[in-house]
């Protein structure tokens, strides 16, 4: 595989989407097709409006290399996979790094990569908060960095990046001395590094494409995701006449009490007559036993990210959430078919005592700063057990 133009790294099935949303959204490329039907019996769009949207791909397809910089997880495994396939037959290069493969694995990815990271113009990457892509933006050259979705982290890192702080999740606790754990203070170096790389400066321009609400510092340039590829790609879809719930990581990543979970989704799910589950990537499996053998929902593991199963259809007349990526990501991707986005906040009781400190403000700040959707009534806690 020959040197590229373009370097895109990505770990996950949204990252990796919005690299090819980001590529369709360019305006200065001269007029291109619509994107090419997909090998794999999806439909092609037939909302004709949708595709007069769509606009030109602001980078060659042959000329980029998407990097797939693969994790643990299997059903994040089968999401890229499936992600890569249509990819590929939009006519992008890939290349699928175990990266976390074993002992050496890391090493051996970094070398693999660090010829053609000082070959490319541009790098576009999906998760600034990476360790991973953190390292590999100390080998680049390139004079024009990109930053696409990764979900509602992006809010945070660009609040981050606006105040010089840290790269820090918004989950994370920051422990430690001085804030910092063992394994941030080992890394610290190489962290302040990637963050002066995504600083513009006079040799390097740095644009941000998002779906979220951002402010991000002087001379990052903010392009708007607006799903057109997604849109012109695939649906319009069926529409069933039941609700459909997103399952969200919160109680895996700590921030929610399982508990107090099982019983939200049960209330929502009773209240707006829901039937099905469409489960995040993250999700354990047992939890999801539960939500199908207690609360008899029926649990979907969706084979690609939520926007491309929604505009594929069918999908329920309202879509209940809690807050999360697609309350921002869903209505765009959905426009003009009549769907209903809905968005329940999550009581403060729920929350565990591990949770971090910022988890309130931030989750309410995704459900305050969400267009286009309906916002519920913020459930009671559910009353606790002795």
């Amino acid at each position: 595989m020959g040197p590229a133009d373009t370097l895109a790294f990505v770990e996950s099935p949204v990252q990796l989407l919005n690299v090819l949303e980001w590529a369709h959204a360019g305006r200065d490329a001269p007029p291109a097709a619509a994107p090419a039907p997909l090998r794999d019996g999806l439909p092609r769009q037939t909302d004709r409006r949708a595709a007069d949207l769509a606009a030109t791909p602001r980078t060659d397809p042959s000329d980029t290399v998407i990097v797939v910089l693969a994790p643990h997880d299997p059903m994040t495994r089968g999401q890229l996979r499936r992600m890569a396939e249509l990819a590929r037959d939009q006519g992008y290069r890939l290349r699928w790094e175990e990266a976390r493969g074993g002992a050496g694995a890391p090493v051996q990815t970094v070398g693999g990569l660090a010829g053609p990271l000082r070959a490319a113009r541009r790098v576009v990457i999906g998760d600034p908060f990476s360790r991973y892509v953190q390292l590999l933006l100390t080998l680049t050259r390139a004079r024009e960095l990109v930053v696409v979705d990764d979900g509602t982290a992006t809010m945070e890192f660009a609040v981050q990046l606006a105040r010089g702080e840290r790269f820090v999740r918004w989950h994370r606790q920051r422990g430690g001395r001085g804030g910092l754990g063992a394994r941030d203070i080992v890394f610290a170096p190489v962290s302040a590094s990637a963050r002066r790389m995504l600083t513009p400066n006079n040799r390097r321009s740095v644009e941000l494409f998002t779906a979220m609400p951002v402010e991000p510092p002087p001379g990052v340039t903010v392009t708007a995701n607006a799903f057109a590829w997604t849109r012109a790609a695939f649906g319009p879809p069926r529409i069933t006449r039941s609700a459909d719930l997103v399952g969200t990581s919160l109680v895996e990543t700590g921030v929610v009490e399982p508990e107090r979970y099982l019983e939200a989704v049960a209330a929502l799910a009773d209240a707006h007559g829901a039937t099905r589950y469409f489960a995040h990537r993250r999700e354990d499996t047992d939890k999801l036993r539960l939500i199908a053998g207690r609360l008899g929902l029926e649990v979907v593991r969706p084979e690609l990210p939520l926007e491309l199963i929604a505009r594929r259809g069918p999908i329920g007349r309202t879509v209940l959430s809690f807050p999360s990526t697609v309350v921002h990501t869903l209505p765009l991707a959905l426009a003009g078919t009549g769907v209903t986005v809905a968005v329940c906040d999550i009581d403060p009781s729920w929350l565990t005592e591990r949770a971090s400190p910022r988890a309130q403000g931030f989750l309410s700040r995704v459900t305050g700063s969400a267009r286009d959707v309906r916002r519920l009534p913020r459930m009671s806690a559910p009353a606790r057990t002795t």
